[in-house]
């Protein structure tokens, strides 16, 4: 394997904020997506650049991560890798904790992350790039500065797939499906209004915002200094929790419980 030779990987636009992630074979003749909600887009960009669909990564069952993955199979007749727990029909291989999946052959392998919270079967693709750089495409679970809505799982059950993503290399690109980033750093802001990583990380996404690039892949490292969500145990975002709360908190999973509670009626 030529490690000079990084993975590329891009994103195509769907709906009005989320990233379908492109993941190119290492002759660039092929692709993978990642939770391809729209077949268009997809189509689209095949098409025009004379592209063969390898296979599709979906990381959890909700219809803006799956909507147009019967289309693309049917179309291209490409492998599909889902959760064992979401039961899709046109899921080929069943995934959870502790699997791994290679594609194009053994380019690129991926370790499978179980991450409960925003839906109890959600999972993640852990790997590197051909340059040896640590990556994850997590779907809902984390969002730069910020973390998905709670739907199936509980605080607890969240709170600690957070930690299992916060003890990843600080280096790990975290790849997530939504450009959500400058509401999240909004709401951040209540949290740790005095956070200078965050109030730098919101400059610059401003100015990403405003030539219409994505502020996507984040860093692990750029979360635990910005996300309140990987931040329950500082001082800080424990006092924000107090405040909205009027009660002294002694247990992370409670802050984070709160400071949830807290962005979802933001």
């Amino acid at each position: 394997m030529d490690s000079s030779k990084p993975v590329r990987i891009i994103p195509l636009k769907a709906f009005s904020d989320n990233y379908i992630w492109v993941i190119f074979s290492p002759d660039g003749k092929q692709v993978s997506v990642v939770d391809p909600g729209d077949s268009h887009p997809v189509i689209e960009f095949l098409e025009e650049n004379d592209l063969k669909l390898n296979s599709i990564l979906i990381t959890h069952y909700h219809n803006d991560h799956i909507g147009g993955v019967q289309k693309l199979k049917d179309r291209y007749h490409c492998h599909v890798y889902a959760s064992t727990h979401d039961n899709l029909s046109f899921t080929d291989t069943e995934l959870d904790e502790g699997d791994h999946i290679s594609l194009f052959g053994d380019a690129y392998q991926f370790s499978i992350l179980r991450l409960p919270g925003h839906t109890m079967g959600h999972i993640g693709y852990y790997g590197q790039n051909l340059d040896g750089q640590n990556l994850i495409f997590c779907g809902d679970t984390l969002f730069r500065a910020g973390c998905g809505r709670m739907f199936e799982g509980t605080p607890e059950i969240f709170y600690h797939t957070l930690q299992k993503l916060a003890k990843l290399p600080a280096n790990t690109l975290v790849y997530c499906t939504h450009e959500y980033t400058l509401a999240n750093i909004a709401f951040a802001k209540t949290v740790e209004p005095n956070n200078t990583e965050l109030l730098n990380l919101e400059e610059k996404c401003v100015q990403l915002r405003e030539k219409n690039l994505e502020t996507l892949p984040s860093t692990i490292e750029s979360e635990l200094n910005t996300n309140p969500f990987l931040r329950c145990s500082q001082a800080t975002v424990i006092q924000a929790a107090e405040k909205a709360t009027l009660k002294s908190l002694s247990d992370p999973v409670e802050t984070f419980a709160t400071i949830r509670q807290l962005k979802d009626n933001f």
